[in-house]
């Protein structure tokens, strides 16, 4: 008995030195940096591959309400490294409920001023000149508040951003009621059935208190009408805890002049929770791996 607990905490031990030293390597990579936008400095942290050449596409990731940017996704900075793009990670301000986010319009946010989608744009275009980043392969995703934000930009921002992907996040039904698509845009959604923050089937009488929001099939569904997709292909990946059915809304207009075709995708992973479902695909490969089809030359 005294072994066996000797060898679980050399075991415990062990793993918690590796975290340690994994989140201590992250933190040696991405810097730290300032950014006064309309009389306030907001905080972001950067990551930029060894060798970025000019041009190279950046990637925006928002933490979720009552979040933090710093330590936010690591997952995502591997992916980062491997196919050669810029990562930033802005931070949220702090709302009237003491909570860091980004102001999407849940009730909570009535009467706050701090205008995020016209920070998140003008970092974009910081970024963009101060280290000779692609204007056009600039991309967007976050969860849940973040994947809001998302949504939000999608209506007001489709030029800024080449592609979309929200994870748990919901489409404010103020939002779709208050403004028409100025475009269609590619765009992804990864939710789990059984979300009990941001409810799979929707909250039309706002009992859980973000505001009234769509079922998230058809949030999704209005981006695919937007591109005039025409068919669906439906797809079970590969099981590895939660069964995932990937929707393809297929057959969209094209992203630009001989480019490819608009489509807008939805991961419904099957009794999945409020997360990123890291435990039933990898999700930060799949976000770029459908970003970078809209890559334009």
């Amino acid at each position: 008995m005294t072994i066996t607990r000797k060898n679980l905490l050399c075991a415990t031990l062990t793993m918690v030195c590796a975290l340690f030293l994994s989140f201590a390597a992250y933190a040696q990579d991405i810097e730290k940096f300032h950014f006064k936008h309309d009389g306030m400095e907001r905080t972001y942290y950067l990551f930029m591959p060894e060798k970025l050449a000019p041009g190279s596409p950046l990637v925006f990731c928002l933490h979720g309400y009552g979040g933090k940017a710093e330590g936010y996704r690591p997952e995502m900075i591997d992916v980062a490294r491997e196919n050669g793009f810029a990562l930033c990670y802005p931070q949220g301000e702090v709302d009237t409920k003491g909570k860091t986010g980004w102001i999407v319009g849940y009730p909570s946010q009535k009467g706050v001023k701090t205008d995020d989608v016209d920070f998140i744009c003008s970092l974009a275009r910081h970024l963009q000149k101060e280290y000779g980043l692609s204007k056009e392969n600039t991309f967007l995703t976050g969860m849940s508040n973040g994947g809001e934000m998302c949504y939000l930009m999608a209506y007001l921002k489709p030029d800024m951003f080449a592609a979309f992907a929200p994870i748990a996040g919901l489409s404010m039904e103020w939002s779709y009621r208050k403004y028409s698509a100025k475009k269609a845009v590619p765009l992804m959604e990864v939710h789990g059935t059984m979300d009990k923050t941001s409810l799979w089937e929707g909250d039309p009488d706002n009992e859980n208190g973000w505001g009234e929001y769509l079922a998230v099939p058809l949030a999704v569904s209005y981006w695919a009408g937007q591109a005039k997709c025409t068919h669906e292909e439906t797809i079970e990946l590969p099981l590895i805890r939660n069964k995932v059915i990937l929707h393809k809304y297929m057959g969209g207009e094209p992203a630009w002049e001989g480019g490819p075709s608009i489509e807008v995708r939805l991961y419904e992973v099957v009794g999945g929770k409020h997360s990123w479902a890291l435990n039933d695909l990898d999700t930060c490969r799949e976000i770029w791996n459908f970003f970078k089809i809209y890559l334009r030359p």
